[in-house]
């Protein structure tokens, strides 16, 4: 008896439709707990996208999103005409590219170090140290390294006592990169070596025997085992990192900023709040939002890209 292809498809289709839910229920409450998250992205992330409209319009507050009169391109024809965006596209890509290269390998460093200290009491002490910074806000720890790093702070009356000149950190465009880099270390270094001693905590340590059996030192497991057991975790958080890449965070480089160090710290956040909440160009600055997003888009799927074609392993 002769079955027709579509009569074998629809229930290939619904056997697995079956399968799918049998294996959420089975897994319901792991799907629960997700739900708060589903809720939390769908509300603040996804619904808040209608308002990308806004960059293509003459937004009026009066006549709202859909009573305000499109203009097509004329807001980013005046973003890419404007001699200041380009000066805040160099200042967000320097500071972002530095970050990333300077700040990146310090959590897998200190992973790697937690993970050869033998005494449990002291690693879980030094991790807690490491992870603090992370729980106190900007504002806290912006008030902190100004106290440090003020004229009269510590840092500069310990480089007058050493024989040297004071240096204005806080008002000097050469050392802004340099405090904010340093800031972020300071505050989420510790809190990234979670997921790397994650990823340490997954490899066999029947690989660390039997190199020992094999005469293999400390630096030889690290170079062999240790790293490329990171390898996966690595990749994965280099690409998150690159498609973050035009994210400078607002707090931190608002708080530093001054008429000092203006020229290098306009960066696309501080921006869009200077044109868009003050100055009320609420369509310009929606525009100079979704070039940024575009951007940072078009590096994710990149690194994305390149990655799967090296090392075989990507992120999706």
């Amino acid at each position: 008896m002769n079955v027709k292809p579509s009569i074998v498809n629809s229930r290939a289709y619904n056997k697995r439709i079956v399968t799918i839910w049998h294996y959420i229920l089975k897994k319901r409450y792991l799907y629960l707990m997700c739900i708060p998250g589903m809720i939390y992205l769908i509300v603040f992330k996804y619904i808040p996208m209608y308002g990308i409209i806004i960059a293509f319009q003459d937004f009026n507050f009066k006549r709202g999103i859909l009573g305000s009169s499109f203009n097509n391109f004329a807001n980013f024809k005046q973003l890419f005409g404007s001699e200041i965006f380009y000066n805040v596209l160099s200042n967000s890509l320097i500071l972002s590219t530095l970050r990333l290269i300077i700040t990146f390998p310090i959590p897998i460093i200190l992973a790697l170090l937690l993970n050869e200290i033998k005494k449990q009491v002291f690693k879980r002490t030094c991790q807690t140290f490491m992870y603090l910074p992370h729980f106190i806000s900007w504002v806290v720890l912006g008030g902190i390294l100004t106290n440090f790093l003020s004229m009269e702070g510590l840092i500069n009356t310990l480089i007058e006592k050493l024989g040297g000149q004071k240096i204005n950190f806080l008002g000097s465009a050469e050392w802004f990169r340099t405090v904010i880099i340093g800031g972020n270390i300071w505050k989420e270094a510790g809190w990234g070596t979670i997921i790397y001693l994650a990823g340490l905590s997954s490899i066999n340590p029947e690989y660390y025997e039997v190199a020992t059996v094999d005469g293999a030192n400390r630096y030889q497991k690290l170079w062999y085992i240790t790293l490329p057991g990171l390898a996966n975790t690595i990749v994965v958080m280099l690409i998150l990192s690159v498609g973050g890449l035009m994210n400078n965070g607002f707090e931190q480089i608002y708080l530093f900023q001054n008429g000092l160090n203006i020229s290098v710290s306009e960066v696309f956040e501080t921006y869009t709040y200077r044109i868009g909440i003050v100055g009320g160009r609420y369509s310009y600055s929606a525009a100079v939002g979704l070039f940024k997003s575009v951007v940072a888009a078009v590096l994710l799927f990149s690194t994305n890209y390149l990655a799967n074609k090296i090392r075989g392993g990507s992120l999706y």
